[in-house]
């Protein structure tokens, strides 16, 4: 298990952006020991619902942003802060007036529900969209999971 540093996956190209994000972020997780070969449980909950967000907010920058697209992971007090950024200025819109029974339109939603806490911030050239994920519990407590 390595120490927990900054990751950064530039994704240049949209092609195969969400997969390849996917793939470094497992990487990642296992690295940090959050994603065991045998992950089970809670920490195997947690790690899905990182690999959801990341799914989630590049899948929005690709859609919705534009420009040079980079997705950036890095401890932080609760966990994990899963950053994307983009080529547009326009901060995302949680959006509670569409219709669920209606496909798309929810991947904020989603993120909200799996997020510690999110939001949006200016960056040179666009904005950054990042969440916090709380830590599973091996993780959280500085411990190898098994």
């Amino acid at each position: 298990m390595r120490p927990a540093t900054d990751r950064r996956l530039p994704l240049g190209s949209v092609t195969g952006a969400v997969t390849r994000s996917r793939a470094f972020t497992a990487e990642v997780l296992a690295d940090w020991g959050w994603l065991p070969a045998a992950a089970g449980g809670e920490r195997r909950a947690v790690a899905d619902d990182v690999l959801l967000v990341v799914s989630e907010l590049v899948t929005n920058a690709v859609r919705h942003g534009g420009g040079r697209i980079e997705l950036r992971l890095r401890p932080s007090p609760p966990g994990l802060r899963v950053e994307v950024s983009d080529g547009s200025t326009e901060p995302p819109v949680l959006r509670y007036d569409d219709d669920p029974a209606v496909p798309g339109r929810h991947g904020l939603r989603v993120v909200a529900l799996l997020s510690w806490d999110w939001g949006s911030v200016p960056a040179a050239g666009g904005k950054t969209v990042w969440s916090e994920i709380a830590a599973p519990p091996a993780a959280a407590a500085g411990r190898r999971p098994d």
